[in-house]
């Protein structure tokens, strides 16, 4: 394999993410394992928030039903919930997301939200926002997987965590997958956009909507994840009922029994990704060969989550050659933002051309929104003069040019004009 490093480097630096950490599987094996940036704890054992990747957690234990003949897959959900408004979606469609539910609850954003209970979530999501007749397209919800938490709940009498990690986590050994975080965990960040400072993002119980996407865990447990969806377990569940999960489930195009599959050429990847507020996850394999990729984040964007199966192999496979660049410089972070600076990040025009500065790595970088072309740098003097060191405007000054009562009006750098309206309109 080739050296991954100067990858990760790259992933983090060009994603702005805070931390993020990688594990690449050959053969059911973690081959290689690392972290960039601030990494909190040991590479392996840190957690962080995988979002929908709890899904798969879910959707296992609800195959783990079927398989015991408690449940029947076609069944409607109305047998389990009779209170529930989407009573006619089978529980096959729940897990493949073609039930016509909408997307998300009633309600303010759930996952930046203290959840409520279940007989507060039933009541409010009555079946009035369905988009679609069950069966009739794929429309992805998370409101879905809170009802087949539900049934989880009704089915085995007792908590739909309990029920995950006594029958699907404890058996594989992932006693490093929590449903809130426990230390060493990392902090869910969001990056401002002009500035690359950061928000701390809440880490609240979701309540009954936990199912779509509560759990923590570390590299070192979804590395154990991937390889169990690859070949099965037989105290948790059977290779053939994995592969089962695995096939496509009409109208859903690339969407199993609760596993995205990502068609990757010539490879199918199975797993799922992964976002809340502050944290951004992937865990898939191929279940062919045993090849897989785990990565954790703690950024809400940044991490192109369900490429990076194929972008991690394409870079890291065996016939690469060995000779690797030198790993970039890790992204950090901006702390204070120079005055002069502060006021001018965000949206600007050139004529009609939307452009944008940024502040990052303590340097101010024009960026054309277009195409996201990178193509000038500024830097700052201790008199607060803006000076260009890359790009056309190299050596040349910013100027900032201000209205009578003293707001920015407009930047020039070398007849080169900068409103916040197209020509100043």
């Amino acid at each position: 394999m080739s050296d991954p490093r100067s990858l990760i480097a790259h992933l983090q630096r060009s994603g702005r993410l805070p931390s993020l950490v990688l594990g690449v599987l050959r053969a059911g094996e973690l081959a290689w394992s690392g972290g960039a940036g601030d990494v909190p704890g040991p590479v392996l054992a840190t957690r962080y928030r995988i979002g929908s990747i709890t899904k798969t957690l879910v959707a296992v234990a609800v195959l783990r039903l079927r398989d015991e003949g408690l449940v029947d897959l076609d069944d409607p959900l109305g047998r389990y919930l009779p209170d529930a408004g989407y009573g006619a979606v089978t529980l096959r469609q729940l897990l493949a997301h073609t039930g016509g539910l909408q997307s998300e609850p009633v309600g303010p954003w759930w996952e930046r939200s203290p959840g409520v209970d279940r007989a507060r979530l039933l009541v409010a999501n009555d079946g009035a926002g369905a988009v679609a007749d069950p069966g009739e397209w794929f429309h992805y919800s998370n409101l879905g997987y809170a009802f087949l938490g539900a049934v989880l709940e009704e089915v085995r009498g007792r908590g739909w965590w309990d029920v995950v990690r006594d029958e699907v986590l404890a058996p594989l050994g992932m006693d490093a997958t929590s449903y809130d975080a426990v230390a060493p965990a990392a902090q869910g960040t969001s990056v401002d956009h002009f500035r690359s400072t950061l928000v701390e993002e809440p880490h609240h119980d979701t309540g009954a909507m936990a199912p779509a996407g509560q759990a923590w865990s570390t590299l070192g447990d979804l590395a154990r994840w991937a390889d169990f969806l690859a070949s099965g377990h037989p105290d948790v569940l059977s290779a053939r009922t994995l592969a089962e999960m695995s096939r496509r489930q009409p109208p859903a195009p690339s969407y199993g029994l609760g596993l995205r599959l990502v068609d990757d050429g010539d490879r199918i990847w199975v797993g799922h990704t992964g976002s809340m507020p502050g944290f951004l996850a992937s865990c898939f394999v191929d279940r062919a060969t045993g090849d897989g990729v785990v990565a954790l984040a703690n950024a809400t964007i940044g991490l192109p989550t369900a490429e990076l199966p194929g972008l991690v192999h394409a870079r890291t496979a065996p016939t690469t050659p060995s000779a690797s660049p030198a790993p970039a410089r890790p992204w950090r972070p901006s702390g204070d933002v120079p005055a002069p600076v502060d006021e001018l990040a965000g949206l600007w025009f050139w004529g009609t051309t939307a452009v944008e500065l940024r502040w990052s790595d303590e340097r101010l970088e024009l960026r054309t929104l277009a195409n996201g072309a990178h193509t000038d740098t500024f830097t700052v003097a201790d008199d607060g003069t803006l000076r260009g060191v890359e790009g056309y405007h190299r050596g040349e000054v910013l100027r900032v040019h201000r209205a009578t009562d003293g707001t920015v009006d407009r930047l020039e750098c070398a007849t080169f004009v900068y409103t916040r309206t197209p020509y100043g309109r």
